[in-house]
């Protein structure tokens, strides 16, 4: 595989994480437990959105057919997404949504801190903007998943009871193709492992602060990043490419 193919399977990968989970956020738009809420998550979902379109925009630089950011977002099917499958679980409760987003954001916040030291300016560019949107992510959801923790024993139960149903999504984080093997021997891409530890000492702190036992280990999910995915993420593309594909081309 030549490094141009890996570079624009690696920025596919990381726009459709992006997108995919924007677009879950979206979901809560109007459904949120505050009005201030409503707004937050919304924010962050628009984070994630623009984060998509700057991947997208260099991956069809790279590769060379013409498509656009839209032909990424809105014409393919399932079997053409490389997203993590955490991201495409459904929304579930405010527990689950806040607890994705913190297990999501403590991963990606470090990795793009080492991701601005890529060899490849465009990436660096790309992360040195996206740095910022994580460390808030983080913040957010941690500070959401301390007082639902340490708050009343419902919102306990469905913060562990989250918790424990996306742990066995968590491993597909740290996965490394052969062609992201490749771009980290070649300096442009940071190595998936070596985020553990910062990403471990994170959620350490929040179990501690928010009084939540650590998830049960078990066998990890994976298949994302080579197409296989849920029924889930077909539901939720019918709904996003709705109107993209019934009216293909529309401006406005």
């Amino acid at each position: 595989m030549t490094e141009r193919q890996s570079l624009f399977d690696y920025t596919l990968a990381l726009g459709d994480d992006a997108l995919v989970l924007g677009h879950r956020l979206s979901e809560w738009s109007g459904q949120a437990p505050s009005l201030e809420e409503d707004i937050a998550l919304s924010n962050l979902g628009l984070d994630l959105i623009g984060q998509a379109r700057l991947f997208y925009a260099y991956a069809v630089e790279l590769e060379g057919k013409g498509r656009t950011e839209d032909d990424l977002a809105y014409f393919r099917d399932a079997a053409g997404f490389r997203n993590l499958l955490i991201v495409e679980l459904e929304v579930g409760d405010f527990a689950q949504t806040m607890a994705r987003q913190l297990l999501y954001a403590a991963f990606l916040h470090p990795y793009y801190e080492r991701l601005i030291q890529s060899k490849n300016a465009r990436l660096a560019e790309i992360a040195a903007k996206a740095v910022k949107e994580m460390a808030y992510h983080v913040r957010h959801s941690a500070e959401w998943m301390i007082r639902l923790g340490d708050g009343t024993s419902e919102s306990k139960r469905r913060s562990e009871d989250a918790l424990d149903y996306l742990w066995g999504f968590t491993g597909e984080m740290f996965e490394m193709s052969a062609g992201e093997n490749e771009l980290m021997a070649a300096g442009i891409v940071p190595d998936r492992a070596a985020i553990m530890p910062k990403w471990t000492a994170t959620l350490d702190h929040v179990w501690r602060e928010a009084t939540l036992s650590q998830p049960k280990a078990r066998a990890m999910q994976s298949g994302g990043r080579m197409g296989r995915h849920s029924e889930l993420l077909d539901h939720m593309l019918a709904e996003m490419q709705v109107l993209a594909r019934q009216h293909p081309g529309a401006t406005w």
